[in-house]
Order: C-alpha cells, then sequence, then structure tokens
C-alpha cells in the first residue's frame, strides 16, 4: 500500500495546474466540499457522483482547465482503484465466507458459551472486533444484530448493555484497522507503511474500543433502557448449513492476514536490511496483496469446504461477494481522483502554509478536517478520503511512525457523531427499535467517544513514538 508514496505525488503535481493564490485556492476547496456535501445530503446522489461533480466543482473555482482537471481527476482514480480495488475484493471474499459458512456464528456461539454476567458486554466487544476485522461496517452489524437481540432477550439483558459493545467493536475496526477500504486509502495517499500502521492501530484500538464499548455501555443502558425488538431477530446465517467449520481454524483464518502483515512491519523494523534474506521473503508474503490473497486461499478450504461447500457453491460465494463491493470501489475511486484533483491545484502548499501560520499540530489538524468532513456528509469513507487528500502534503518529510499516526487520525476523526445524514445512523435505529432521540444518545455519542478517545490516545503515541 506503500506504491503511492508523497514523492510520487509531488512528482504528479511539480507545477500546480493553476496560478491562484491560497485565498483562492481556500474559497475553492470549500466550494468543492459544499457542492459534495449539498449533493449528498440534499440531492441524495450517490457518493461516487458527488464527488466526480465536486471534483469538476474544485478546479473550475480554482480556476483550471477542465481538460487538466479532468486528467487530475482520472489520474488519481486509476491510481487509488490499482492501489487499493483488488485489496477490498479479496477483503470482500474473505468475509462473504466467514458469514456463508458458519464460521461468524461458530466464533459467536464459542464465546458467548464461555461468558455470563458482567463478562457478556467484553465478550461482544470481542466478538465484534474479531468479525469486524475483515467485514464492512453494515456487513458486520447484520451478520451480529441477530446475536445482539438473542442475547439480551434470552440472557435478559439491556439491550444497549450489549449492543453498544458489539457497535463499538465494529465500529472502531471500520474506522482505524485496514483492510477496510478508509485505512486502506488514507494508507495509499499518504504513503504509510501498512504492517505499521496495523501495529498502532491495534494499539489505538485496544484502550478505544474498551471505553466506547463496556464501559460507555453501562451509561447508554440507563439512559436508553428499552427491551429487544421481537420483529426484528432474523434467521441465522449457519442455520441452514448441516455443518461448520471449527472454532479455532475460523479464527485462524480470519486472523492470517494480519498476522502476516505484522510479521512484516516487526521483520522490518528489527532487521532493516532490504538485502536479507528473511526480510525478502515477509516484504512478499507480508504484502497486503498477498497476505489477503493466502487468507482467501486457505479461507476457501478451511471455512468453505469444511462448511460442505462444492465447488459450485464456493465458485457462487465468491462471485456473490464482489457485486455488493461495486458501489464502495467507485466511490473509493472518485475520492481518489477528488485528493489528487487537490494536489493538483496546489492546496498541499496552502495546507502547509495554513498549519505553519496557525501552529496546529498535522495529527489535529487532519482529525478536525475529517471531522468537519464526517459531519457535513455523514460519510466515514467519504470523510476519510477528503481528509487524505488535504493533509497528504503534511506527511512529506515524516518518519514511518509519524504517517501511520496520521492515517490514524483521520481514522479516528471520520467516526465523530454519526447523526441523521449517515446510513449507520438509521440502520442501528431500525434494528434496535429506538426513536432519533435514544440513537442519539447511544449510538452517537459511542461514535464521538470513539473519535476523540483515538485521537487522544494517538496524540499520546505521538509523544513516545
Amino acid at each position: 500500500m506503500t506504491s503511492l508514496s508523497v514523492e510520487m505525488l509531488a512528482a504528479d503535481a511539480v507545477e500546480p495546474i493553476t496560478s491562484a493564490g491560497n485565498a483562492q485556492l481556500g474559497i475553492a476547496v470549500l466550494a468543492g466540499i459544499a457542492v459534495i456535501v449539498l449533493l449528498i445530503t440534499k440531492f441524495k446522489l450517490h457518493a461516487f457522483l458527488a464527488l466526480t461533480i465536486g471534483s469538476l466543482a474544485l478546479g473550475a473555482f480554482a480556476g483550471a482547465p477542465l481538460a487538466a482537471t479532468i486528467d487530475s481527476f482520472t489520474t488519481g482514480l486509476g491510481k487509488t482503484v490499482a492501489g487499493v480495488g483488488v485489496l477490498i475484493a479479496l477483503g470482500a471474499i474473505l468475509g462473504k465466507l466467514l458469514a456463508d459458512s458458519g464460521g461468524a456464528d461458530q466464533i459467536v456461539d464459542t464465546i458467548l458459551a464461555k461468558a455470563s454476567g458482567r463478562s457478556m458486554p467484553w465478550a461482544m466487544v470481542l466478538i465484534a472486533s474479531v468479525i469486524g476485522l475483515p467485514l464492512f461496517f453494515e456487513v458486520g452489524i447484520v451478520l451480529l444484530i441477530p446475536v445482539v437481540l438473542l442475547v439480551a432477550k434470552r440472557g435478559n439483558y439491556s439491550l444497549m448493555r450489549i449492543g453498544v459493545p458489539a457497535l463499538a467493536g465494529l465500529s472502531v475496526m471500520h474506522g482505524l484497522i485496514p483492510p477496510h477500504p478508509g485505512p486502506l486509502v488514507a494508507i495509499d495517499a499518504l504513503g504509510a507503511n501498512l504492517g505499521v500502521t496495523l501495529a498502532l492501530g491495534v494499539l489505538v484500538a485496544i484502550p478505544t474500543v474498551i471505553i466506547a464499548g463496556p464501559l460507555f455501555s453501562r451509561y447508554a443502558a440507563r439512559w436508553v433502557d428499552i427491551p429487544a425488538p421481537e420483529n426484528m431477530i432474523p434467521a441465522r446465517p449457519s442455520e441452514d448449513l448441516e455443518k461448520r467449520p471449527g472454532f479455532g481454524v475460523t479464527v485462524a483464518t480470519v486472523l492470517l492476514p494480519v498476522v502476516l502483515m505484522l510479521v512484516k512491519a516487526l521483520v522490518d523494523i528489527v532487521v532493516d536490511n532490504p538485502d536479507n534474506g528473511l526480510q525478502k521473503v515477509t516484504d512478499v508474503i507480508g504484502s497486503p496483496l498477498i497476505a489477503l490473497l493466502a487468507a482467501v486461499l486457505v479461507g476457501l478450504f478451511t471455512l468453505g469446504r469444511a462448511a460442505g461447500f462444492t465447488k459450485q457453491r464456493l465458485s457462487t460465494t465468491v462471485e456473490k461477494s464482489l457485486a455488493p463491493i461495486a458501489g464502495v470501489l467507485m466511490i473509493v475511486g472518485a475520492g481518489g481522483g477528488f485528493k489528487q484533483t487537490l494536489i493538483d491545484v496546489g492546496v498541499g502548499q496552502m495546507i502547509l502554509d495554513f498549519s505553519k501560520n496557525w501552529s496546529i499540530p498535522a495529527l489535529l489538524l487532519a482529525w478536525l478536517i475529517a471531522v468537519a468532513i464526517r459531519l457535513a456528509t455523514g460519510s466515514a469513507t467519504v470523510a476519510t478520503i477528503s481528509a487524505a487528500g488535504l493533509v497528504a502534503p503534511l506527511a512529506e518529510g515524516m518518519g514511518t511512525s509519524e504517517t501511520a499516526l496520521l492515517v490514524l487520525a483521520i481514522g479516528a476523526g471520520s467516526l465523530f457523531f454519526s447523526h441523521v445524514n449517515d446510513a449507520g445512523f438509521w440502520l442501528v435505529k431500525e434494528y434496535f427499535g429506538m426513536n432519533v432521540g435514544q440513537t442519539i444518545k447511544t449510538w452517537s455519542v459511542m461514535e464521538t467517544i470513539i473519535s476523540v478517545v483515538g485521537i487522544a490516545f494517538v496524540l499520546l503515541l505521538s509523544l513516545v513514538l
């Protein structure tokens, strides 16, 4: 994921495609983002189209030639899809195998069988974090909601005491941990090391999910005390299966790409010799493409075949996993085009000047930009993509750890205060049978806690590393 480095970004835009000053560029950026926000929120236009039109508007307001703006957008789109598209597809295949084979249900049932009473919220956050690694947020919710509702009903637990930890686990994975689309694009845009970002992301994620999940759920349960809605308990994916994969092999398959990427990062730090044989091997097997591809190939046997899937069923599962991510890929690609347009019109130097003049730390500035776009658009992915494009120049000259922390700062900001313009807000509201006020008191506050605690730990790590 470091193929699109800051140096390459700079090479693509040695000379800005416009001679506009900082004042005009600032107005152009605000106008471009305003166009995107307006199209998404007011006219309900798909984020792909909104980002495309917003990129063209940005170039127009900055005084750049239309042909040059189009070239910048298409170049950025192509590079982004080439960099992260295959990884998103592989992650989707692994997630579909996990769901359809009953592997996700096996993880859930095994952990819940060993948990009871006060440990149940901690069990839920553990389940959500493990399952959330390879799954998109919305898919994770659909998988976990039946479990949350059943556990709350049968164990006579508060719905919020069980549900908030599960949502926190999914949300933290979605915002901070690759191979989710947002973190992957930010890593790509900033030229960050994926393994180091993953390792630091885990360090930030653990305390963040504990505070926003099991600890906050105590208060959420007091503020919103509602029973599990009877009509919202759907069938579980593995109910029609005669058998399903074992717990150990399922967890090992899910964690395989994470382990491979972390091993690569560790060897790179300890050995730090490109000619070393061990480092050459780990550089290959720990690259995101090979790590995720290995997990998918292993999962075909450990998950699919273990569940009794035929070759045809496996082929169908893989095929079905790719269709739902078409929209995600297009949004990510258009976000990459918007990012490249920002860079090519000269916004990078403007951001550098701004950060110097106002003495705002790069990490905090990145978080604030992501927060603003998140509040406006409601999309964590759009916030991450746009913020990464805006602050990419700040990564130039940064060390490996600092660049990784910049990615995490953006990810934390992208989760701030989900409200009525976020599809996730309505998904949680309907599944849990809450009204708007109750959803804000629980889900929205939880997202804000994740964002604030996340940036706090990122800043703490920046003092140490």
